[in-house]
């Protein structure tokens, strides 16, 4: 119980971020295994290649396109059906997705499972760190929601190892069908877990379930070393639902759209969408999901690609756990700011390596092409996967966090879509040049968030509120709570009176 109940929920609900981590790159796995190419007759050299090179566009613009689309429906969603059902539902559509990939017996079937896919993951990569960050004290919400960017990073590593091993099968049809079906595992161990997840004690205030609410707040709270005594638990909760109910009674004066008409509302939401699109504007998705291929056009074919994709993958896993762990030390800001300026960088050095060595037979330039790709994936990692997830989660107000959130998803599913739709075609045609969007792009947002990004490390959801210029109706955050008891002056009576769940 206690912390380790909150640890374990948080844990479980990250099967959605294994979800999506494998989903999304497991396009990746399949392009390396040359039975997966050979039985939808795809190849990236020859009279084909022009065909191929926009099948795999198709590929990554209907899955990032179903993506935006699942955020938009999160929307609706998590807001109406709760977010434990709505992980339900998620599940479903993810194991679904999974299984029409993995019996594809055409290309657009396959496309068809990719979009379906698509939809599913971005239901689960917005719904996720919005439940972990509604759970979650305050004073370790980074490390917490950071499971986030960890865990699907993970299921990157997870879908790598299995097309690794896949690859050494000597059935062709079950090297890419196996490595498909692999990822229906992570939305059915979401599914079967669901049966135990509280619901977010926010989400049902919101929905005026106080005594239920209540009831959850102590079981997440109980014997953590934030909140040791029921009056502390009480004023958590008061905090929670004095600020909800205000904002919920602002929206009904501004409208279900004052997101876009309120200016902290649009501050909030333009940062949340701005992190999502200069992480992604770092091309880190480009490089995982065409790396066999880059790999090839530095000389190295085979099993050898496989293996340093694997290798890759589980060293950024690794990172994004690092970054989980310093988060709530170091803050978001810092960090998110430091990763673009390194992240730039490594590939700045990468596109010169590849302009300088590639198709030669150089085995150190085409070493060093191998290295700065670690380098840029450690950095992105430590600094920026984890990070922008925590950041957009948590900026929103409850009433519009499940809002907020989807669109930030949407920015970063679009920009997603961009970079890779086009980047097959890219790579073929001005080859390194390509890397220089992901340079300059991100190094354009490194002052703007050092300079105007508030630092979120260490305050509630709901005094987060102040950093953008709302009122904080009950402040009681980890500092003063442990500096002062709560006084009893906010009627419990009104809580433990209020409509039953």
């Amino acid at each position: 119980m206690g912390l380790s109940f909150t640890n374990v929920i948080v844990l479980v609900a990250s099967f959605g971020s294994l979800t999506f981590g494998f989903s999304n790159s497991v396009i990746g796995s399949v392009l390396g295994l040359g039975s997966f190419n050979a039985y939808f007759n795809l190849s990236t050299t020859g009279d084909n290649a022009a065909k191929t090179n926009a099948i795999l566009g198709a590929a990554s613009g209907l899955f990032f396109g179903g993506s935006a689309i699942g955020a938009l429906i999160h929307i609706w969603l998590a807001d109406s059906a709760g977010r434990v059902r709505a992980a339900q539902i998620t599940a479903t559509i993810c194991i679904v997705a999974g299984a029409i990939q993995a019996g594809s017996v055409h290309i657009v079937m396959f496309l068809v499972g990719r979009f379906l896919a698509g939809i599913g993951v971005g239901l689960c990569v917005t719904l996720v760190p919005v439940y972990q960050s509604e759970i979650a004290p305050s004073a370790t919400r980074g490390k917490l929601v950071g499971s986030h960017g960890t865990l699907i990073v993970s299921g990157y590593a997870l879908a790598a190892w299995t097309g690794y091993g896949c690859f050494f099968s000597s059935n062709g049809t079950f090297q890419w069908r196996f490595t498909l079906a692999a990822q229906c595992l992570p939305p059915l161990c979401l599914l079967l877990c669901t049966s135990f997840m509280p619901e977010s004690p926010r989400w049902l205030i919101d929905q005026g379930k106080y005594e239920q609410a209540l009831a959850i707040t102590r079981r997440l709270h109980a014997e953590t070393a934030e909140i040791d005594r029921e009056d502390d638990v009480l004023a958590r909760f008061t905090q929670m639902r004095a600020q909800i109910e205000q904002d919920d009674n602002l929206s009904k004066c501004d409208g279900k759209f004052s997101i876009f008409r309120l200016p902290s509302l649009r501050k909030r939401l333009a940062f949340g969408c701005l992190v999502m699109f200069l992480s992604q504007s770092t091309g880190v998705l480009v490089i995982n999901n065409y790396q066999v291929m880059l790999y090839n056009g530095l000389g190295l074919y085979n099993s050898v690609p496989l293996l340093l994709y694997a290798v890759y993958l589980s060293f950024a896993a690794f990172m994004n756990w690092v970054s989980a762990m310093i988060m709530d030390k170091v803050g978001r800001v810092r960090l998110m700011s430091f990763g673009l300026f390194v992240s730039s960088i490594c590939l700045g050095m990468e596109a010169l390596m590849v302009a300088k060595f590639a198709g030669t037979n150089n085995v150190v330039g085409n070493g060093f092409g191998v290295f700065f790709l670690f380098l840029f994936v450690g950095f992105y990692a430590t600094t920026l996967d984890a990070t922008v997830y925590v950041y957009a989660a948590e900026i929103f107000p409850t009433h519009l966090r499940a809002q907020g959130m989807g669109l930030s998803i949407v920015a970063q599913s679009l920009t997603s879509l961009l970079h890779t739709q086009v980047a097959p075609s890219a790579f073929a045609t001005i080859g390194w040049g390509y890397y220089l969007v992901f340079v300059f792009v991100p190094l354009s947002g490194v002052l703007v968030i050092w300079r105007w990004f508030p630092e979120t490390k260490g305050l509630s959801l709901e005094e987060i509120a102040a950093l953008f210029g709302d009122k904080v109706v009950v402040g009681v955050s980890e500092r003063v709570v442990e500096e002062k008891p709560f006084d009893g002056k906010v009627p419990v009576n009104d809580i433990k009176g209020s409509e039953v769940a």
